[in-house]
C-alpha cells in the first residue's frame, strides 16, 4: 500500500481541496438518531420502552455526500429535491448554516421529505422507520435540476451522482448530465442503488457494495475471491473508466480500465468498527474531491479508503475532517 502514494502526495492533493468544486446531485434526505435507553417493557404491549436521553437531526442521502465534501474544505454544490414541509425546511437551514448555496434545491409541493428515524438503545438499533415518496420526480424538476447544472458547471471538477433510489435519478435526468459534461473536464462518480447498472453506463466511475455488485453482475459473492470475477464481468459488461467495490470490513477493491482491466485490492483501515452508517457516502466524496484535486484513480481510493476507516468508528452519519485524515496517513 506505500507504494501507492507517499505522504507528500497525499497532503499535496488534500492541499488542493479548497480549490476543488464538486457538485452532488441526488435524493436529499434527513437523518433523525434518538438515543435512549430501555429498562422495561411496556405494560401496553410487549415492546421494550426507550428512555430517550438525545436525540440530533443530521444531514442524510446525498446531503451526507455533501457534508463530507464540505468537512473535506471542498467547495461544494448540491442538486435535488426536497419536500414542502418541516423537515425540508429544517435540511435548508443546515445547508445555509453551512453556506452551502440552495439554487439547486428544488421544493415539490405534495411531496414529503425523505426523513429516516432511528432509535438506538445501549448502542443497537431499536427501529427504524421513514418517511417518503419514492415516485419519479417530476418532468418541470428535472428540467431546473439540469438548468442549475449548466450553470455551475465551470466550476466542477466533480460531478457525484448520489442514488438512493427514492426517485430522483431517473433516466431523463441522467440522460441530461451526460449532455450537459460531454466533453468538459468534469469527473463523473455513482453511488448506485438501483440493479439495472445500464442507467448509469458511461459515467467514470460506480461504487456498488459487493451486494449491489454481486445483484447488478447476477452472481452472489460468497467469499474473498467472487468479488473479483464481479468486478471482472462488470467492467468487461460496462463503459466505465472505473469500479470500486466497497466491501466493508474487508475494504475496497478498485478496477481500472487500463489497457486490459487492473485490480488493486485496498484492506480495510478501521481500527474498530462502530457504526457503518453513511460510510459509502464518505467514500464517494472524499473519492471525487480527491479526483476533483488532481488525484488519480488509486491515489483517490487510498484516501478514500482512510477516511472511511475513521468513520465507521465513530457514531450516527458522521464525516471526516482534513486533519482527522491528515493524522491517519
Amino acid at each position: 500500500m506505500k507504494r501507492i502514494m507517499s505522504r507528500k502526495r497525499a497532503l499535496e492533493i488534500m492541499e488542493n481541496f479548497p480549490r476543488s468544486g464538486v457538485l452532488v446531485v441526488g435524493d436529499i434526505m434527513a437523518d433523525h438518531f434518538i438515543w435512549g435507553r430501555v429498562s422495561r417493557i411496556s405494560p401496553e404491549a410487549p415492546v421494550p420502552v426507550v428512555e430517550v436521553s438525545k436525540d440530533r437531526f443530521m444531514l442524510g442521502g446525498c446531503s451526507n455526500v455533501l457534508n463530507n465534501v464540505f468537512a473535506m474544505g471542498g467547495r461544494v454544490h448540491l442538486a435535488g429535491v426536497i419536500g414542502s414541509d418541516e423537515t425540508g425546511r429544517r435540511l435548508m437551514a443546515e445547508f445555509e448554516a453551512r453556506g452551502v448555496a440552495t439554487d439547486g434545491i428544488v421544493v415539490e409541493k405534495g411531496r414529503p421529505t425523505t426523513l429516516k428515524t432511528r432509535i438506538v438503545a445501549h448502542g443497537q438499533q431499536v427501529v427504524r422507520f421513514d418517511q417518503e415518496d419514492r415516485r419519479p420526480l417530476r418532468a418541470r424538476s428535472v428540467r431546473k435540476i439540469l438548468d442549475y447544472i449548466r450553470s455551475v458547471r465551470d466550476e466542477l471538477g466533480a460531478l457525484v451522482i448520489s442514488d438512493y433510489n427514492k426517485g430522483v435519478i431517473t433516466r431523463p435526468l441522467l440522460e441530461g448530465i451526460r449532455r450537459e459534461v460531454a466533453g468538459r473536464p468534469i469527473f463523473t462518480c455513482v453511488d448506485p442503488k438501483q440493479r439495472d447498472f445500464s442507467l448509469y453506463d458511461g459515467f467514470d466511475i460506480i461504487t456498488p457494495n459487493h451486494h449491489e455488485a454481486g445483484h447488478a453482475a447476477g452472481e452472489e459473492i460468497l467469499n474473498g475471491q467472487d468479488h473479483v470475477r464481479v468486478g471482472m464481468k462488470l467492467m468487461q459488461r460496462f463503459a466505465f473508466r472505473a469500479l470500486l467495490i466497497t466491501r466493508g470490513e474487508s475494504g475496497m477493491s478498485l478496477f481500472e480500465r487500463d489497457g486490459g482491466v487492473r485490480h488493486t485490492a485496498f484492506p480495510t483501515e478501521a481500527r474498530e468498527v462502530f457504526d457503518v452508517t453513511g460510510a459509502g457516502d464518505t467514500v464517494i466524496g472524499v473519492f471525487a474531491l480527491c479526483m476533483a484535486a488532481g488525484a488519480s484513480f488509486r491515489e483517490a481510493a487510498y484516501l478514500a479508503n482512510h477516511a472511511a476507516g475513521i468513520v465507521v468508528g465513530k457514531a450516527g452519519t458522521a464525516t471526516v475532517t482534513r486533519e482527522e485524515l491528515k493524522k491517519v496517513l
